[in-house]
């Protein structure tokens, strides 16, 4: 796949429904229909949108509703019809539309910085070891600035669909690795992943690197509250650990609650990885015994370019020490 395509976000509750089903499943199942060519859902442990309810893993009731993030990736012609369709059927949350490319190839239009996005199987393997962990493996080698997968629970790999099941070993649940590298890392990687995957289906995204384990780069471009009337947004994701901790409470929940706080953004959201790296800390993960959890996070900061501009100076801080950062530019949004 060498065309145009784009990346369809959308953030919301797990227990948000469309008619009589929840959300996430009937969008999967229309995805599924399409035979879209990537897609995974992710359950979030922490994070607040559009209505400002504050919601954490550490205080949550089967009653309530953690943060869901899915995300859809196929051609622009597919994934336009399939936008319009979420966000007719999303009530309370955000849907984004990005540009991506296929790492198919080499490209000279790579920018200097970009996110290496790569979507594999949960048992896929490689050499007898987990794919996600063969391709954190190789990044890691390559010099990355950092790395992270995330387990899904639910999407599509080459157009089919995998979901998870309470009984089962879900062999096949959707796993997305994402990256953050230089264009030449980029172009290289690409080509070795396909060689050790089997058909690995890889993308590659335009970012800016603003800070890197507690040093500043760069802030967050300027950008236009508009391009050609349309509205634009910008996209912050912060890349921390589990065990990183900012006056003693992991970074990405002080984060979290201090945007909450000071409602400088209308919404951000944690995900928790199950093994990845950032920095020269070789890649990690939960193991069977341990103290205290390893794992990374990506927190993920979606507003106006103006209000992640303000906002940005409580992600300096609290990044002091610790922290891989990264800004993007989001065509379009629709908040709900």
């Amino acid at each position: 796949m060498t065309e145009d395509q784009l990346k369809l976000t959308c953030y919301f509750g797990e227990r948000h429904r469309a008619g009589h089903r929840f959300l996430a499943e009937a969008l999967v199942e229309r995805y599924a229909d399409a035979a879209v060519a990537a897609s995974v859902v992710l359950r979030g442990i922490a994070g607040f949108g559009p209505r400002h309810q504050l919601r954490t893993d550490r205080s949550l009731t089967l009653s309530e509703n953690p943060p869901l993030v899915l995300t859809a990736v196929d051609t622009a012609q597919k994934m336009h019809g399939l936008a319009e369709q979420a966000a007719a059927m999303l009530t309370d949350g955000l849907i984004t539309l990005e540009r991506v490319r296929s790492a198919a190839g080499s490209d000279a239009t790579t920018p200097e910085a970009a996110t290496l996005t790569v979507y594999v199987g949960r048992y896929d393997r490689v050499a007898g070891q987990p794919a996600y962990r063969a391709v954190c493996d190789i990044l890691y080698r390559r010099g990355f600035a950092g790395a992270t997968a995330f387990l899904g629970v639910d999407g599509t790999q080459r157009g089919q669909r995998r979901q998870a099941r309470f009984f089962g070993r879900n062999r096949q649940v959707p796993v997305m690795i994402t990256a953050v590298g230089r264009a030449a890392q980029v172009d290289d990687t690409s080509a070795e992943l396909r060689t050790v995957l089997n058909d690995p289906f890889v993308t590659v995204e335009r970012a800016q690197l603003c800070k890197r384990d507690g040093r500043l780069i760069a802030r967050p471009p300027a950008l236009p509250p508009a391009d050609d009337g349309r509205p634009l947004s910008q996209k912050l994701t912060v890349r921390t650990s589990e065990a990183t901790l900012y006056q003693g409470v992991p970074i990405h929940r002080a984060l979290v609650r201090r945007l909450h706080e000071s409602a400088a953004v209308s919404g951000a959201t944690a995900l928790r990885g199950v093994w990845g790296f950032h920095g020269d800390h070789k890649p990690h993960g939960d193991k069977l015994i341990q103290l205290s959890r390893q794992v990374p996070v990506s927190t993920v900061i979606i507003d106006t370019p103006e209000r992640i501009s303000a906002c940005f100076d409580v992600v300096d801080e609290l990044t002091a020490e610790h922290g891989l950062v990264t800004a993007e530019l989001v065509p379009a949004a629709v908040s709900r």
